[in-house]
Order: C-alpha cells, then sequence, then structure tokens
C-alpha cells in the first residue's frame, strides 16, 4: 500500500488550496457551471445524452495488496444507474450494485441467506432480568429495507461524485445544490471551489479551473477509518490503513491499583477514542484526469480516488458509448 502511495505522491498535490472565502461579490455558480458545461461539450450536447456505458479497470488498494478490478458501468439518465465488478485474481463471480430509482440493484442479492432461527426462550440476564426477545418478522423487514435505502444512499452519492466530472450538475435521483466558497491556487492555474451538498448530509467541495473550466477534484471529509490506540512510548505502527489516525492513550494504572481505577481507565480510553471518531475529519479526494473527446463531448477517463495522503484507487476508462440501448434486466430492482 505504502509503495502505491509514494509512486503517486507528487500528483496528489494540487496545490496547498489557498482559499478566498467571504468575498464583497461572490460569484455565481450557476454561472460557473453554465461554463464549466460549454467546455465539456455545451448544453445541447450534453442534454442529448440519455444513456452511456462505459468499461474499465480500477487498481485498489485491499490491505497490503493492490487488486485489479474490471468493471462496466450503465446509466440510464436521469434516475438508473449499475456498476458491474469483475476481481479477475479471485474465483468469486461478479457483482453488481445500483440503483433504480430508489430501489436497489445488488447481484447476488442482499438477505440471501438462511431466515432467522426460531425464538428461544429469553435468557436470564445478569441481575435477573431477561435479555431483549429476538425481534419480530415485521422489525426484521423493517430493518432490512432501513439497510437497502442506507445502500442505495450511498450508491447515489457514488453517482453523483462520478458525474459531477462529466455533466457538472445534478440529476433527479440525487439532487444537489451548489454554492460558492472561494478560490483555489493550483501549480496549473487558479481554481474556483463551489461547496456541494446533498440528501445523508453529503458535503463536498467542487474545484474548477478559472481558465479551462474543467473539473479538477471532488473532495470531501469523513471520520477516521480507524483509531489506533498506542500505549505512552510505542512507536507507531509501520503501516497503517488509510483514514486511520494514531493516538496515544493515557498511562494505565499500576497492575495493583485499585479495581476503580482500572475501570476508569478503560472508559477514559473508549471515550478518547470515540472523541477522536467524533471529532477528527480525514480528507477524501477524487481527481478528474485526462479528458478527452467522445462524440463531441469531453470526458474524463482517469480518476484517482485518495484518502489523506494515500491513493487507494486509479481508474482508467475505456471509451464511453452514448445513447445506446442497455437491457432494462441490468436495473432491476431486488425483491
Amino acid at each position: 500500500m505504502r509503495v502505491f502511495g509514494q509512486v503517486t505522491a507528487a500528483m496528489l498535490v494540487v496545490a496547498a488550496s489557498q482559499l478566498v472565502a467571504g468575498q464583497a461579490q461572490k460569484p455565481d455558480p450557476a454561472a460557473i457551471l453554465a461554463a464549466t458545461r460549454q467546455a465539456l461539450g455545451g448544453e445541447q450536447k450534453l442534454e442529448a445524452i440519455k444513456t452511456f456505458t462505459v468499461t474499465g479497470r480500477t487498481r485498489k488498494i485491499s490491505g497490503e495488496n493492490l487488486i485489479p478490478v474490471e468493471f462496466e458501468i450503465s446509466v440510464e439518465l436521469p434516475g438508473k444507474y449499475v456498476r458491474k465488478d469483475e476481481i479477475p485474481a479471485q474465483e468469486s463471480a461478479p457483482s453488481s450494485n445500483g440503483f433504480n430509482g430508489d430501489g436497489l440493484v445488488q447481484i447476488p442479492p442482499p438477505d440471501t441467506g438462511p431466515g432467522p432461527a426460531m425464538p428461544m426462550p429469553p435468557a436470564a440476564a445478569a441481575g435477573g432480568r431477561a435479555a431483549p426477545p429476538p425481534p419480530t418478522p415485521e422489525q426484521l423487514q423493517q430493518q432490512r429495507a432501513s439497510a437497502r435505502a442506507a445502500r442505495v444512499l450511498t450508491i447515489k452519492q457514488d453517482f453523483a461524485r462520478l458525474t459531477l466530472g462529466m455533466f457538472a450538475k445534478s440529476f433527479d435521483a440525487y439532487p444537489l445544490t451548489f454554492s460558492y466558497f472561494g478560490e483555489a491556487e493550483a501549480p496549473q492555474g487558479k481554481a474556483d471551489v463551489l461547496d456541494v451538498k446533498g440528501a445523508g448530509n453529503f458535503t463536498a467541495r467542487l474545484l474548477i479551473y478559472s481558465d479551462s473550466h474543467l473539473p479538477i477534484m471532488l473532495s470531501w471529509q469523513t471520520p477516521p477509518t480507524n483509531v489506533v490506540m498506542l500505549a505512552p512510548g510505542q512507536p507507531k505502527p509501520a503501516t497503517l490503513q488509510p483514514g486511520a489516525v494514531v493516538v496515544t492513550a493515557p498511562a494505565p494504572p499500576a497492575a495493583d491499583a485499585p479495581q476503580a481505577d482500572k475501570d476508569k481507565y478503560t472508559k477514559d480510553v473508549a471515550d478518547l477514542r470515540r472523541k477522536t471518531m467524533t471529532e477528527t475529519k480525514i480528507e477524501h479526494r477524487l481527481y478528474y484526469q485526462d479528458y478527452r473527446d467522445n462524440d463531441g463531448v469531453q470526458f474524463p477517463f482517469r480518476l484517482r480516488r485518495a484518502i489523506g495522503g494515500d491513493t487507494i484507487e486509479e481508474t482508467t476508462f475505456d471509451r464511453f458509448n452514448l445513447n445506446a440501448k442497455i437491457n432494462p434486466k441490468k436495473f432491476e430492482v431486488v425483491k
């Protein structure tokens, strides 16, 4: 993982982004996006795109390994999207994830395992209290529906990140709002920075070159992927999962300390971990690169995704096929 990150470290520096906010007269974000859509091919050509499919390859980090993934993306605008992934190095079958309206598209489908076991009599808990009863079938159904809705929301956010670099707009499937934040200085020139917001606490910043009007990057923040707690004096691990943070815990009490002190120490460490997860933010970046002409429109043919200072994915697209008929079965919703 570290080698992959070091190879691309120089490419990760778009700039020490010096953002100038709070200007007296802020530029109109709609005008900036209109100029971007003109640079991408013009309103008429972009609006004429009703479907597109594209194949390609993604190299992604998994632990210490670099995993190649072959994929096919199929989109029927404004509300149907599916990505099919296949990992040549593994014997597993291809998998698909997407949405059709608010319905989940997923192969293999979720909830394919055996149903819940027959309820057992509540076991006696500490203090003589009975353990909570197992969920009812109605509660299980609600839990599964909630999990599917959350999965659809996550996929729609990925769809938005992809299409912002292609169309510089949002679609009815996942509406976004845009506001002007400021200006960034980059080695390649100045960039306008727009704040982007959507459902599910989606908040990001879209950087667009001021001269070429092409998107550069989308950045957003999330809590750490993990909090590594170290004892005082313990060395930092040689490798860390991208997005993980390291925190030094307070010194533990002596082995012969009262149990109350040990319990307090355990609580303090848990509170420190929870506080770190809540208050620390890790930056994610998606870079749009290698814009090329594709039937009169400019699409990015490479994407690079980074967490903090580590590149975790590099994606290369083949030719985008525009307005080709897509088999409706690809968008079948999980029953």
